[in-house]
Parts: C-alpha cells; structure tokens; sequence
C-alpha cells in the first residue's frame, strides 16, 4: 500500500493530487517550492517507474513548474530560474523537488539544500500560495497530466 514517508510532514504539507504524484507545499517562505512523489510502492529511483509513469511524471513536473511560478508571482518575487531535482539522500522515497529560484533568494546561485533554516510562510501569504499554486495545477484541458484534487 502507498504511503508518504513520515519524513516529508516535518517540513512539507500536502497540496494537490494529480494523477501520478502527490504534491506537497515545501514550508519553506524563502522560495516557491513544490515536491512531486509518486504514487507507486517501493519506488526509489526513476528507473522503478514504468516507462509510461515516467513519462506523466515528465508532465506532472512541467505542470508543478507552472506553479511553482504562480506561486512566485502570488508573493511578488517571481521566479527567474526553475530548479528540478530527485536526490533522496535523506529520504529514499522517490521524490521530485521543483523549486522557484531568483538572484535574489538566499542562496543563489548555489543549491537551496542546508542553507540556513526554513522561514515558515506567514498566515495571509499560505493562503495566497496554495490558491496560486492550485489554480496553476488545475487541469486545463485533455492532455493536462490530470485531476487535481486539495489536501
């Protein structure tokens, strides 16, 4: 049966789902960041994914772009480059970050990992960030990776 590492609810919570992967919200205010993680049992790499799963995933990661960008234009800083990453050094789960970054941002032009602590997102801002990050993810006609349905 699938379930989400315990390890992502310490500093991710959940978004959407989409056909393939549950979306999360990285609380994290300093950059527009989502993680995508696939609905699929014991999956640790992208080679455990079927070559039709991996191709959806490929969707799912261009569509959680659009919202990470949403997400960035919702807070007034919108996002010069789009990073796009499965480490799981920490947590093997096969998970996708896809983060918003800026010149800006606090550890441009390095990578986000181990840089200073998460600056949680203010009360009024979250609600901006998941209705822009919603409305993004939301599908917008038949090749749309698929429903999205609020956490």
């Amino acid at each position: 049966m699938f379930a989400i590492d315990p390890a992502f609810a310490l500093g991710a919570e959940p978004l959407a789902s989409l056909r393939l992967c549950e979306v999360l919200l990285q609380s994290d205010a300093r950059y527009p960041w989502l993680i995508l993680i696939p609905r699929v049992v014991g999956a640790v790499e992208l080679e455990d994914l079927s070559a039709g799963d991996r191709a959806l995933l490929l969707g799912e990661i261009v569509l959680a772009g659009a919202a990470v960008r949403a997400i960035g234009a919702a807070l007034g800083r919108p996002v010069a480059k789009l990073n796009v990453a499965a480490l799981g050094n920490v947590t093997p789960q096969l998970h996708i970050h896809v983060v918003g970054r800026r010149p800006d941002d606090a550890a441009w032009p390095r990578p986000v990992w181990g840089r200073g602590e998460a600056v949680p997102y203010g009360a009024g801002a979250v609600g901006a960030v998941r209705t822009a990050a919603l409305t993004s993810l939301a599908p917008q006609g038949a090749g749309a990776p698929g429903r999205v349905i609020e956490s």
